[in-house]
């Protein structure tokens, strides 16, 4: 039976709806990790059904229908430009403002290094382990794990309390850091795909990063500004929603014609608006239809990103022979993380104080997510090295958005009941008293 593309809009909502109801009821966890977590044991149980019963081919069928979705496609050219909106657009932009080194060190210097260090680590892995691969092609691992995902984070933050500056630091990294990743990534497939002459193409490739990178900026602005002129002028909630939704779409995909970085424009496109938009071009009643629109929007679209996250196991496949490197990518892309915050805070900390227990927080709350998995998809399949990437990625993502995003909590807790503790000379127990 062929399938249509509402075919599949209704079946993903569907599932969305029954595993969220059953999440909800029966797991209580937090919706996006529980729907990560029933899609991938509903994988599981397609799996074991096929080999127990292999001539109902049912492992094929329901492949066949994941594969008609391009997960990279429907992430990188749709759903992302919506979700980075719908979180830019509550992020209060005075704090951001306030930590604008310390977010743009992190989501910039941070990216880059871990970029360096999980590719160098990994290559040396990968190459111990039999599997050769040019260091180039570690380096595209390494671009496309570094940036936190703004979607999972972002989800996380909804359900832990944390200082406001460290979330502010959280949450703003996230939103940048991975177009700063994406761009990082563009650029080093092209180099490794490329038979160009190496200093050249390295030459080219600072020009490229400065012009996707600031040009998605000024877009953003640009179109942000114009939007803001136009829902200055009227009082219609309706239409001022529309332009907002409009503003999203036309906005990333001229970034995408323009090639410059469609998620930077449409972060900056929602700052704007949720900031400054939201103070003087909008009515109480405005405002309310737009962020309560948005917040919709937003859960929607993640309840339907997470469940394919754990459904696009059948499609991506697990290899036993990459099943070690997976492992080993995980303590490396948290080492990297650790590193590529550390760095930024040491500098920063010669000038200004940084809440007690920062390193820890932003290391484990730096959680991976779609992104990742859609960067791996989206490389040629030609080459040789995309399935194991691809199961270090998922292995990486997985663990990611479980382990670290179900003891984030607790993790919290602790440190900071700990800086209080040493703060005022209480021990642990009477710290968690008090605070």
């Amino acid at each position: 039976m062929q399938l249509t593309l509402f075919d599949i809009a209704a079946l993903l909502l569907g599932l969305s709806a029954v595993f969220g109801y059953f999440n909800h009821k029966v797991l209580r966890l937090p919706n996006t990790i529980g729907l990560v977590v029933i899609a991938l044991i509903a994988s599981g149980a397609v799996v074991l059904f096929d080999l127990a019963v292999p001539e109902t081919n049912v492992r094929a069928t329901v492949t066949g229908a994941l594969a008609r979705i391009d997960f990279s496609a429907a992430l990188m050219n749709g759903m992302l430009s919506v979700l980075l909106f719908a979180g830019a657009v509550h992020i209060d932009l005075g704090q951001l403002a306030a930590r604008k080194w310390a977010i743009g060190l992190m989501a910039s210097l941070g990216v880059l290094i871990s970029t360096f260090l999980i590719g160098g680590v990994m290559w040396g892995v990968m190459n111990a382990t039999g599997l050769e691969i040019p260091f180039v092609w570690a380096l595209v691992f390494g671009a496309l794990i570094s940036p936190t995902d703004p979607v999972a984070v972002l989800g996380i933050l909804k359900t832990v309390r944390i200082p406001r500056s460290l979330e502010a630091k959280i949450a703003g990294e996230s939103l940048f850091n991975d177009g700063v990743g994406v761009v990082v990534f563009t650029i080093i497939v092209a180099l490794a795909t490329s038979g160009a002459d190496a200093e050249l193409s390295i030459t080219g490739a600072v020009q490229l990063f400065v012009l996707e990178a600031f040009g998605g900026a000024i877009l953003g602005f640009a179109a942000g500004y114009i939007s803001y002129l136009a829902m200055r002028a009227i009082d219609e909630h309706n239409l001022e929603v529309l332009i907002t939704l409009a503003l999203v779409f036309c906005s990333y995909a001229l970034a995408l014609r323009l090639h410059i970085s469609g998620p930077i424009a449409v972060v900056v496109a929602g700052l704007f608006i949720g900031n400054y938009g939201a103070r003087f071009a909008m009515s109480e009643n405005t405002r309310e239809h737009v962020f309560q629109f948005w917040q919709l929007i937003d859960e929607l679209l993640n309840s339907v990103l997470f469940l394919l996250i754990g459904l696009e196991v059948l499609v991506v496949g697990f290899n036993p022979e990459f099943a070690l490197l997976a492992v080993i990518a995980i303590p490396v892309v948290l080492a990297a993380r650790w590193i590529s915050v550390a760095i930024p805070i040491t500098v920063l900390s010669l000038r200004r104080n940084f809440t007690k227990g920062s390193l820890t927080i932003l290391t484990w709350g730096g959680l991976r997510g779609g992104i990742s998995v859609a960067l791996a998809l989206s490389l040629p399949d030609d080459t040789s090295f995309k399935a194991a990437i691809l199961t270090a990625t998922y292995a990486v993502v997985v663990f990611s958005i479980i382990v670290q995003g179900l003891t984030m909590k607790p993790l919290v807790a602790r440190v900071i009941n700990a800086a209080a503790a040493e703060d005022t000379g209480l021990d642990d127990d009477d710290a968690g008293k008090t605070v």
